[in-house]
């Protein structure tokens, strides 16, 4: 950068700083202690150059500074843009020109130490399989320093390959082979050009790219990444108006922050879908079972409408508050494309939907069919037991020789069925109805903890870290007992209450879905690895 001022001899001079290494090469001349001008010969060259090396390796960030006494173009030039010398302005390829035979003054070095939680960011984006890749203008020598110091390379990392200057890397025979490196790269003395291209590159082979700027200069490259992010303090307007998105703290460790919540939003996204679709298949076994065994129906469309739309409702919205998994930045970056519904996770959303049509459906017959259950005491309301035989073919009750039905209580009502025994399986299924139609809540209520983790065990994630969804658990179990137990409500929805030892039965049949979940969690944290292996490296980079 270059500035034209007058001097104090009344003439017009260059004032240059800039890069110590392009000022050498502009520079014929050096200015010593004592004031006086002598020629820059070699030996002066590399005196300047090694103490550029000694301080830039320390991670000083070094400018060179030179001047120019006398710039007769310019002499009579004040801005006119009529003047000869305007047009010399504004072609940059006669810069080198103006700023040639230049006498150079000194450099100095600028400590610009990283923030202390950056090194920590780097870390997690490591574990997270984010690698982060530099892009800077600074001297190589300065940059390697401060890769170091911040994590990018390890102290005693062999970088020969993996540090390049902008320049070295548009000359590289095969730049895409560079960029594939594991572990993080770094571009120093790199141009706006440069920056396009190693974005551009990283499009092509297929990576999500996001890169981070402030300047001008980082525009066209943050227009071009997936994801630009502009300083919101430090940053120009232009960057800010060519990126996605403005960091408003200039924290790059914020950007790790941000990585961490996405992929919680969609984790909880894909809780909220595997819960109500888990839930559905298994309305829909329960359905299909029932017509399949030829069994009286478990449950009236009112009972399933009320499941839907009332009951279901305050898990899966209080789904949307899970916090983040505890290795959530322990796993690699999902490809862009993947899908929702894995085939593994849909092999989970038949085995756990077929268990709760299993259960729903399994304790109707077992009402029908069993006065103890597990040890638990079905016989106090005093219903009669049928074969699965009679309960398959209870169309034909009519045609039975000497059958008939003891009545049996609920609640305070007695079901008699002296006038017609048959009556047992219509207007008699109200019992097991209403266990089938409890053990179906039980049962989603039980499932909506199994959405707290996609993989994680409740041991590890237990249901209190989210006090949302024990709320509305809460508030669903609060509206199911309010239907059982309000006579009025209870009329409309078909039900009768239930005793306690019929709760236990609930209870003992719904909760398995929680163990059936962990066995499924346990198997798909064994084969992750070999599901992930059978994809495509998939890893996003960060260019700062």
């Amino acid at each position: 950068m270059g500035v034209i001022v007058n001097s104090s001899s009344g003439k017009k001079s260059l004032l240059v700083k800039g890069a110590v290494e392009n000022l050498l090469e502009r520079s014929s001349y050096i200015q010593l202690l004592d004031g006086s001008v002598v020629e820059l010969d070699q030996y002066s060259r590399e005196l300047i150059l090694q103490s550029l090396h000694d301080m830039s390796t320390t991670a000083l960030r070094c400018l060179g500074f030179a001047y120019k006494a006398e710039v007769p173009r310019f002499e009579t030039y004040n801005g006119d843009e009529d003047h000869p010398a305007h047009e010399l302005l504004l072609n940059p390829s006669t810069y080198s020109s103006i700023e040639s035979e230049l006498i150079f003054v000194g450099l100095v070095g600028l400590r610009d130490p990283p923030r202390k939680e950056v090194r920590q960011a780097i870390e997690d984006c490591k574990a997270a399989g984010i690698r982060v890749m530099v892009i800077t203008g600074d001297n190589k020598n300065t940059a390697e320093a401060i890769c170091r110091e911040i994590g990018v390379f390890g102290p005693y990392d062999d970088i020969s390959s993996r540090s390049l200057t902008g320049k070295d890397f548009i000359e590289h025979p095969d730049q895409k082979s560079h960029l594939r490196q594991d572990g993080g790269l770094l571009f120093s003395r790199a141009e706006p050009r440069h920056k396009q291209e190693i974005v551009r590159l990283l499009k092509e082979d297929g990576e999500v790219v996001a890169m981070t700027g402030d300047g001008v200069n980082d525009a066209p490259a943050l227009k071009l990444a997936d994801i630009g992010i502009a300083m919101g303090i430090a940053g120009t307007e232009v960057a800010k108006e060519a990126s996605d998105m403005v960091l408003a703290d200039d924290n790059f460790s914020t950007i790790v922050a941000a990585v961490g919540e996405g992929r919680s939003i969609y984790n909880n996204m894909k809780a909220f879908i595997r819960y109500m679709i888990s839930s559905n298949i298994g309305e829909v076994a329960s359905i299909f079972l029932t017509a399949a065994l030829g069994i009286p129906e478990g449950m009236i469309p009112v009972q399933l409408l009320w499941v839907n739309l009332v009951t279901d409702g305050p898990p899966a919205t209080a789904l949307g508050f899970n916090p983040p998994d505890k290795d959530i930045m322990k796993k690699p970056p999902r490809k862009s494309d993947d899908s929702l519904i894995t085939p593994w996770i849909l092999i989970r959303y038949l085995v756990i939907g077929s268990y709760v049509g299993l259960a729903t459906v399994g304790v109707f017959i077992i009402w029908y069919t069993h006065h103890t259950f597990m040890f638990i005491d079905l016989s106090g309301d005093g219903h009669s037991l049928v074969t699965y035989s009679q309960l398959a073919n209870w169309d034909q009750c009519g045609s039975w020789q000497n059958f008939s039905a003891s009545p049996f209580t609920a609640g305070s009502q007695v079901f008699n069925f002296d006038d017609n025994p048959c009556e047992y399986f219509r207007s008699g299924k109200i019992k097991a109805s209403t266990l089938s139609l409890s053990v179906l809540v039980a049962i989603e209520m039980f499932n909506s903890l199994n959405a707290l983790s996609e993989d994680g065990s409740l041991l590890t994630m237990p249901p209190w870290v989210n006090p949302w969804l024990l709320l509305a658990m809460f508030v669903s179990f609060g509206l199911h007992f309010l239907i059982l137990y309000v006579p009025v409500l209870a009329q409309i929805f078909g039900i009768v209450p239930l005793s306690l030892n019929e709760w236990l039965l609930v209870v003992a049949v719904a909760f398995p879905v929680i163990l059936i979940d962990e066995v499924l969690k346990f198997v798909g944290r064994c084969t992750s690895g070999i599901r992930n292996s059978g994809s495509s490296r998939h890893i996003k980079h960060k260019a700062e």
